[in-house]
């Protein structure tokens, strides 16, 4: 028999049991202070239909969504047709014939999706948190997965910016919880479709943004020759590298825009909407203005269709790895699925670069390795037996033990306990049965002491 390639696909990865410990520390995190702030829980279906997705990420997203293939294919009466539709995939085209269905590209979309299903029911402002995987067919390289989850919080059916204030405050609660220092970027989306107005047209839009969205991976000279490319004349290039090239505090950047901008009514409507958020960030006593305050980013653009407000997105400052954190306004997502004027706002947070910034920052806390609390040692047939029913009274009080699978030698059940990481053991041999006591060790410190059995479910195991 051949030997089979075990592999798992690319852009993937298995998670041990340490690694999804870590991981679930950062979702406790996360979802613990999407509670405090008044959100529900919701989950979607891991595929939706193709047209539920296409077109609303942008030209270059839409390039990322992972297609999957119709049941019934091999069937040899459709062989013929099969030839013909997968023709059409080859140019570039949809086919119904070949795939109706895909892996949902973010949570957004399909949430925008349930609350068109379902708004009739739903009570606004709808305030929704989603913790599930996504995939991207995207080019897998470091902090960049092809499988990985989101952590999302949305609000719809508020206009008020006092959503942005409070996305931008679990932001910075979550990551202060986390031991990440982070910079919060904000811009807004007004601002650019004003750049658009004033330098080729508002119909540009799209191709300023996907261009500017670039800036930090490829540089200026390369955004300008893109726009250039996707059709703007050397007046409006320069006027696109005249903004980009604003720069000092928030203030400065807030009057240089005004001068540049300010003509434009829409532009006027986006800056004043950053001088709202930020004068809540001075005058209310909030954790972002006490310890991670919000940066104005006028290159900022997050390149995707369906934004049309205030936009976000976070960075670890002691990391390279892109953004850890994203999100912004989008006043009538719903209109796509033929339900218009419910607007909202949402983030999402990058669990997957979360936990690569936080194993090389070194700030899991110690206590996340451990599973097990005690390890009850296995000294022969009849001490195992009286091990495993003092192991269901600490079980019953919600400690969390085990018993050596076999009677073995000391040595081999304390190495055991020390690879698992397993605080303390309890040995409870012919002596310590004879007196009906049992003696505890704490593998880190040496300590031991011998308690009555009796006394043993009061005992802090920390």
């Amino acid at each position: 028999m051949a030997k089979a390639n075990v592999g798992i696909p690319q852009g993937t990865r298995d998670f041990g049991p340490e690694v999804v410990r870590k991981r679930t520390y950062i979702f406790d995190t996360i979802k613990n202070v999407f509670e405090l702030y008044g959100f529900q829980p919701l989950e979607t279906p891991a595929m939706e239909n193709l047209e539920t997705l296409m077109g609303k990420y942008g030209e270059e997203g839409d390039k990322l969504i992972f297609k999957i293939l119709n049941n019934g294919l091999d069937n040899p009466a459709k062989e013929k047709q099969a030839r013909e539709e997968f023709e059409k995939i080859l140019q570039g085209k949809n086919t119904k014939g070949i795939t109706e269905r895909a892996l949902k590209y973010d949570l957004t979309i399909p949430f925008a999706r349930y609350v068109a299903m379902n708004h009739g029911q739903l009570t606004f402002p709808f305030k929704r948190y989603q913790i599930q995987p996504v995939w991207r067919a995207d080019r897998p390289q470091k902090g960049r997965y092809r499988e990985f989850y989101q952590c999302d919080a949305d609000v719809i059916g508020s206009n008020s910016l006092l959503n942005e204030v409070e996305l931008a405050d679990i932001y910075a609660t979550v990551f202060k919880q986390l031991k990440i220092p982070v910079e919060i970027k904000i811009n807004n989306r007004k601002i650019l479709m004003a750049l658009a107005e004033l330098s080729a047209g508002t119909d540009k839009m799209m191709d300023i943004t996907v261009a500017i969205d670039k800036l930090d991976k490829v540089g200026l000279e390369k955004v300008k020759d893109e726009l250039v490319q996707r059709g703007l004349n050397p007046g409006a290039v320069s006027i696109v590298e005249n903004y980009l090239s604003i720069s000092g505090s928030n203030e400065e950047k807030i009057s240089k825009a005004k001068e540049l901008l300010g003509s434009s009514a829409i532009g006027k409507n986006g800056i004043d909407e950053l001088e709202t958020i930020l004068n809540y960030q001075l005058t209310i006593h909030l954790p972002i203005a006490i310890g991670t305050p919000l940066t104005i980013d006028l290159t900022l653009a997050r390149g995707l269709n369906y934004y049309t407000g205030v936009i976000f997105e976070v960075k670890s400052k002691d990391v390279q790895i892109g953004s850890i954190g994203g999100g912004g306004r989008y006043d009538d997502l719903t209109g796509l699925f033929g339900v218009p004027n419910i607007p909202g706002v949402g983030i999402s947070f990058g669990v997957d670069r979360i936990y690569d910034v936080m194993e090389e920052l070194d700030v899991f806390p110690e206590d996340v390795y451990t599973g097990t609390s005690v390890l009850f040692f296995n000294l022969g047939a009849e001490e195992g037996k009286i091990a495993f029913e003092v192991a269901q009274q600490l079980r019953a009080k919600n400690i969390p033990c085990e018993i050596y699978h076999e009677a073995g030698k000391f040595d081999k059940q304390f190495k055991y306990a020390e690879k698992k990481k397993i605080p303390f053991v309890i040995i409870l041999g012919e002596e310590e049965i004879k007196k009906n006591t049992c003696k505890i060790k704490n593998i880190s410190t040496g300590e031991q002491k011998e308690i009555p059995v009796s006394e043993l479910s009061e005992f802090s195991f920390i």
